[in-house]
């Protein structure tokens, strides 16, 4: 009886349920396989999907970030300048620009996400200062920054006689 099981050669497309003593035959394997076949494509093809989502956000996201809207200086004193965020850190400021003595200021709200502009910043508060800004429209997530303009560079104006 070797190499023949309990109860002779059995047929290589069945399957035994429970044991040798009972000896009953379930299904053939090929249509048990055949039904679980169906939820395996099924998952690959949701897998599929929800990476190619976020490769399409990721490349997005880039987009965003790579390329600027608009650019430009801006000129006044910074006011408020913090670093926030709970899990996304970025140096969050308020520019006050006011053109006449007197005049009610309008403030600029602005992003830093480099450390080495947030320094020259700290460096320079209270004095008059231009920064160089670059507007990036339609970032999906709050995460880089609270504002959509992000500063790229500052220096100190000379004050006039």
């Amino acid at each position: 009886m070797s190499g023949q099981g309990c109860s002779g050669p059995r047929e290589p497309p069945l399957a035994l349920i429970g044991g040798c003593e009972s000896a009953t035959l379930y299904a053939p394997i090929s249509t048990r396989t055949r039904v679980f076949e169906g939820v395996g494509s099924m998952r690959r093809a949701i897998l599929v999907i929800v990476l190619l989502a976020v490769l399409a956000l990721g490349l997005y996201t880039w987009a965003a970030l790579s390329y600027s809207y608009s650019d430009g200086e801006r000129a006044g004193y910074v006011q408020k300048f913090s670093r926030k965020g709970w899990i996304c850190k970025t140096w969050e400021g308020e520019l006050a620009m006011a053109n006449l003595p007197g005049a009610m200021p309008q403030i600029f709200s602005f992003t830093v996400r480099d450390d080495a502009v947030a320094q020259q910043i700290n460096a320079d508060m209270g004095k008059r200062v231009v920064l160089h800004y670059e507007q990036h429209v339609g970032l999906p997530t709050s995460c880089f920054g609270d504002t959509e303009y992000f500063v790229t560079g500052a220096r100190v104006v000379e004050s006039g006689p």
